[in-house]
Order: C-alpha cells, then sequence, then structure tokens
C-alpha cells in the first residue's frame, strides 16, 4: 500500500509525479522561511538573528527581613532588521500580586506585592514608568531604537520574599531563594515578535542568551550560591574556607566545605557587618541566587570533557534534616559524567552546577532548587531530570512557554536513559511507565489526546502535562528506536550544534532531524506531534506456516509506535521480536509482519513496554 508521507500521486503529462507530505506549519513560521531567518533544512537560515542584553545587578538582602533591594544596569542590543519604538519588560514576580492571572490556587503566604519599580531611566534620563498588576510591561522609547543600535537601561527596584517557596521565595526564615527576580527585557524574535504572554505560574520562561555580573550584599556569616562563577571567593570567605572551594574545583572526593559545626561558630565568611559577593557569567538565559546562615555547604568536581579534561564543579547546599542531601554532590556528579559522555553526549557546557534544598523540584541555569524526599532513588531521579534540563532549555534557548515539550520531553526521555545506567532496564522501565506513561495510557480523557504541537501556553492541566513530559519523551525515544542509536546521536547533535545559543522551535527540530538522517520523517513528525493520536495496536490476524508466522497488525491508535511481538511455541519456550517505529511507514493504520525460522506458533502477544497500549485486551491471538 502507499506510504502516508507520499501525499499526491498522479499522473502529469504521462510522468508520474511524488509529492512529499508537508507537515502544518503556522503563518508566522512561515513568515520566517520567506525571511530566510530559518530553512526548511532544520538549519538557521542565513539572516537569522537575535538581539541580547549586557546585565549589571547589584542586590541588597537582610535575613530575616524579607525586602529585597536591586539596582540593574541593561544595556539591550537590537541586532533584528526592525526599528524598535518601545521595549517589553518582564516582572514576573507581580504573579504574586493578589488579583494576578493564575493557573493554580495561590495561598495568602504566596501573596506579596510583588515588584515595586522605585525608578526608571532611558540612556541616563530618568523616565516615567508606571506601576503594573501584569507580568509584561512596555516601554515606549524615547528615541526609536534602530537596527544594531544599543540602549541603556536604569531600573531601581524592591521586592518581598513570599512567604510560600516554590520555584522562588523564602525556604525558611533566613534562607532564600531568589528566581525571575529582575527586570528583564522580553524576547523579541524572528517568527513572533515581542513576546507578551502573561506568566500564569504554570508554564515555563522564555529569555535571550545575556551576560550577567552581579553582586549580592548580605550580612556576615550568610553564604551564596548562584548561577555562574564567583568573582571575590577571598573577600567573602575565611582563607581556610576559601581554600576548600579552591581544593574542590579539581578533586574528584566530596569536600565537606561548611558542615553545623562550622556554622556554629560562625566563623566562615569574612567578619565584616555585611559581605559583597560578586559573581559573573556569560552567554546563559537566567541566573538564580540562594542565601543562607544555616545551610551545609559539599563540593566536589567531575571530568565534563575527556578531550580536554575540562571540570565542572558540583555543589550541594542543605539544612542539616536532609539526610538525603548529603549523597547530592555525587548524584550531581555522577548526572553530569552521563549526560557528557552518553545522551544527549555533550559536554556539560556550564562550570558548575549547583543543588539548593528547596520546594520547586525546578531548573534554572547551573541551578537546581531541590525537595528533600525519603528514599535515595527519588532524590536522585529528580536531580537528574533537573539537570538534564541543562541542554533543554538553557544550552538550546527553547521558549519553554510555548514549546514545553521541547525541554520537559527531552529531560523525561534522558531521564529514562540515565534511569537504565542506575537502576537496569527493568526496574527503570517499571517507574517510567508507573510515573510518565501509565496515565495516558489508562485514561480516556479527550484533553490526553490534544496534538503535542498544541502551543503549551494555550493549555493547562493535564493536557499541558502529558504533551510536555510523557507523550512528548516515548516520541523522542520511538525516534531513537526508528533511527538506531548511532543515526539518533548523529541526527541528535547536529540539531544541538546548529541551535545551542539559539532559539529553535519545533520545525527547527523536526527538519533537521529530516536533513541529517537524510529521511522524510514527516510521517512519524505528523503522526506524533500534529495528530490526536494515541497507542493502541491490535493483533487482527495470524497465519502460521510450517517455518514462518505472519501477523496482521492494526494501528487503532494512529501512533508510530514500536511493539515487541512475542511468540509464544508449543514446548512453551517464547521468542521476541522487536519491531521498530519502521513498520508503520508504508501505512499508518495496518502492517503485515512475517518473522521466519519459528515453528509451531500456538499465540501471539505483544507488549509496548513504556510505549504501553491503550487497549490490551487485543493484544493476544492465539493460533487455531
Amino acid at each position: 500500500m502507499m506510504q502516508k508521507a507520499l501525499l499526491a500521486l498522479f499522473m502529469a503529462a504521462g510522468t508520474l509525479v511524488v509529492s512529499a507530505q508537508e507537515l502544518y506549519t503556522p503563518r508566522d513560521v512561515k513568515k520566517a522561511y520567506q525571511n530566510n531567518t530559518r530553512s526548511k533544512t532544520g538549519k538557521p537560515g542565513d539572516a537569522y538573528w537575535q538581539n541580547k542584553g549586557v546585565y549589571d545587578i547589584k542586590l541588597t538582602l537582610d535575613p530575616p527581613n524579607r525586602t529585597v533591594q536591586g539596582t540593574e544596569t541593561i544595556t539591550y542590543t537590537n541586532h533584528s532588521p526592525d526599528t524598535l519604538k518601545a521595549l517589553m519588560i518582564k516582572l514576573y514576580l507581580n504573579n504574586h500580586r493578589p488579583g494576578a492571572a493564575r493557573q493554580g490556587m495561590a495561598y495568602p503566604d504566596y501573596l506579596t506585592d510583588g515588584i515595586t519599580i522605585d525608578s526608571y531611566s532611558e540612556n541616563g534620563n530618568v523616565s516615567e514608568m508606571k506601576d503594573t498588576p501584569s507580568t509584561n510591561t512596555g516601554i515606549k522609547l524615547r528615541e526609536p531604537l534602530l537596527p544594531n543600535q544599543s540602549v541603556t537601561l536604569t531600573f531601581d527596584w524592591h521586592f518581598d520574599m513570599s512567604v510560600q517557596s516554590g520555584r522562588e521565595g523564602a525556604i525558611d526564615s533566613t534562607t532564600f531563594f531568589l528566581a525571575y527576580f529582575y527586570p528583564r527585557v522580553a524576547v523579541y524574535d524572528d517568527y513572533n515578535g515581542w513576546d507578551q504572554l502573561t506568566f500564569t505560574g504554570a508554564q515555563e520562561f522564555y529569555n535571550d542568551f545575556n551576560d550577567y555580573t552581579f553582586s549580592v550584599t548580605v550580612p556576615k556569616d550568610f553564604i551564596v550560591w548562584a548561577t555562574g562563577d564567583l568573582q571575590n571567593t577571598d573577600e567573602v570567605l575565611q582563607p581556610k574556607y576559601a581554600a576548600l572551594l579552591k581544593e574542590s574545583m579539581t578533586s574528584d572526593e566530596v569536600i565537606k566545605i561548611a558542615d553545623q559545626e562550622d556554622l556554629k561558630a560562625k566563623n566562615i565568611t569574612v567578619q565584616n557587618e555585611v559581605n559583597t559577593w560578586k559573581w559573573s557569567t556569560q552567554n546563559i538565559t537566567d541566573i538564580a541566587i540562594a542565601v543562607s546562615d544555616h545551610y551545609n555547604w559539599d563540593a566536589g568536581s567531575v571530568v565534563v570533557d575527556k578531550k580536554t579534561g575540562r571540570r565542572a564543579s558540583v555543589q550541594a547546599a542543605y539544612d542539616e534534616p536532609s539526610k538525603d542531601f548529603k549523597e547530592m554532590v555525587g548524584y550531581g556528579k555522577h548526572s553530569l559524567d552521563w549526560f557528557s559522555n552518553n545522551y544527549p553526549g555533550v559536554p556539560y557546557p556550564f562550570s558548575k552546577s549547583t543543588i539548593v534544598r528547596g520546594f520547586a523540584d525546578m531548573e534554572y541555569p547551573m541551578m537546581v532548587n531541590d525537595s528533600s524526599f525519603p528514599t535515595a532513588e527519588f532524590t536522585r531521579f529528580v536531580v537528574e531530570h533537573e539537570i538534564a534540563h541543562t541542554y533543554f532549555p538553557f544550552y538550546m534557548g527553547i521558549n519553554e512557554t510555548r514549546f514545553g515539550f521541547m525541554d520537559e520531553g527531552w529531560a523525561t526521555a534522558l531521564e529514562y536513559l540515565i534511569g537504565i545506567e542506575d537502576l537496569g532496564v527493568e526496574k527503570a522501565t517499571q517507574n517510567f511507565k508507573r510515573f510518565r506513561t501509565e496515565r495516558w495510557a489508562g485514561d480516556d480523557s479527550m484533553e490526553e489526546d490534544i496534538p503535542i504541537i498544541i502551543p503549551s501556553s494555550s493549555l493547562t492541566g493535564l493536557a499541558m502535562g502529558v504533551n510536555e513530559y510523557g507523550k512528548a519523551a516515548i516520541g523522542y525515544l520511538a525516534v531513537k528506536d526508528l533511527l538506531g542509536d548511532e543515526m539518533f546521536t548523529k541526527a541528535l547533535h547536529g540539531y544541538m550544534d546548529r541551535w545551542n545559543g539559539k532559539h529553535p522551535i519545533p520545525w527547527d527540530f523536526f527538519y533537521s532531524f529530516n536533513d541529517i538522517s537524510g529521511e522524510n520523517l514527516n510521517w512519524f513528525w505528523d503522526s506524533w506531534f500534529f495528530s490526536h493520536g494515541y497507542i493502541d495496536i491490535a493483533i487482527t490476524n495470524v497465519e502460521a506456516k510450517r517455518k514462518s508466522v505472519t501477523v496482521t497488525l492494526e494501528n487503532l491508535g494512529g501512533m508510530p509506535a514500536p511493539v515487541d511481538v512475542l511468540l509464544t511455541l508449543k514446548d512453551g519456550t517464547e521468542k521476541v521480536v522487536h519491531q521498530t517505529p519502521r513498520i508503520w511507514e508504508e501505512d499508518i493504520t495496518k502492517s503485515v509482519i512475517t518473522i521466519n525460522d519459528v515453528k509451531d506458533v500456538v499465540k501471539v502477544s505483544l507488549d509496548g513496554g513504556i510505549w504501553m497500549d491503550a487497549d490490551t485486551t487485543n493484544n493476544v491471538y492465539t493460533v487455531k
């Protein structure tokens, strides 16, 4: 039967003309192709551009006082071909304001006055900036910002840490986690223009690749951990602790920089009334900061690039009751090593990773904010997922707000692959089915069959969760199964090489894999990411011959999933024959499989593994 990927088949002037299936392409993406900022090879177009900010931020904290004072200067450069008459500013902390648009419930301890702009200037000229309850606010510029020109913005602002800690907030009375805390220029990109989506607390984030220098002024005895590299270690730490931190940067061992005995002695930091911790990082999408006066501090390092010997620091900051965190540096080192050398197989791109005991189970560039859990297995599972996000979205610059499946799906797939290393195939598969695919397979809710390509910003609850995590993850793993490890790795590396430090969208991923693999995989992409399909494969017929068996499969759900065909022989032995998604390439609805060199088959059954079948009652066929 004719392949689904061949949409049009007709005779013209006596010549057979074949037209390959096209993926649905939104009008704004078509415009990007027309403008040559993106291409259907999956590569950035010759005219691709993106804007950039250089941020200089100064913060002052005085815990347990929850008020944070900040001042910043942003030098924003317009690399676009457009003249910008206004800028869009993101004020994410306004999500804490009473009455803010939110997708979930807000308890009193979550509510604050949001972020207050005390003063604002443009190129040194003080300007008016009206208070807004929104997480977005527009600034009309005094002078239009021409292409390849820059503008300097200055903000003074303050906010109160929320008592309720989630992605950010007060972990306890003297431990704060700061994220999304500073005014920033929104992304202005080549296909959508300004990112004007309101932050409602559910979807995640979209940021430009910026350069940051920042300082955090805190009372003595407070330690600061942050994205980036500490620039003044000897100015804030006593010699003993500065030496331990330096030693940890090249050590294979876990070094206890500060434990409860050290913290109670109150002699870790330089004993000024206040200390200013200075940090720097470049070409990164965001920064996060943690401060505490009673958190333990462990550190070590691991070689992440075996060709160059480059190491990355792994640090953990945690309270004494969180016993699972005492192993956290080891978990972190294992994660960086495995992801660097296996999948995705790209050396960890940053200088360090710091895991802080909080409540969010959330990723940030070079930072993780994780809960404490009763079992070591689950603690490691969660931190591995969050560290996997290093690559998606931070290395790749993904728009998580619209395309959450491009980062959560990959982190979930990587979580399974490293889980096989940690636990073995059987246990990792059992966990993955339980936590990631069982609900989608077992439920029959219409929300779960919404196409993955629907923007995350248009989804809530169940539909968003299923699409971003489990469904997308097994889609990526199905591509791996389809292409084989070698070609999959080549295509993945090619996609990442093309788009790291940039802003890829789904079509860049799809077409990069097509281009690099040399295959038109649109039949697969269309069914998995653009359809309402689900996994339900049925055995409709079995014909057993003397030395072979022919099995007819019907794809009732429409997803091109792999499947294991289990043959039970007359003597009770079983033979497993794996079928990749390739069996659906010619016809997504039906596949006829012939298995040779078998005889006396009495039963045929199917096992999807992590690709769980929605209806298993049609997965067994008894041979007459």
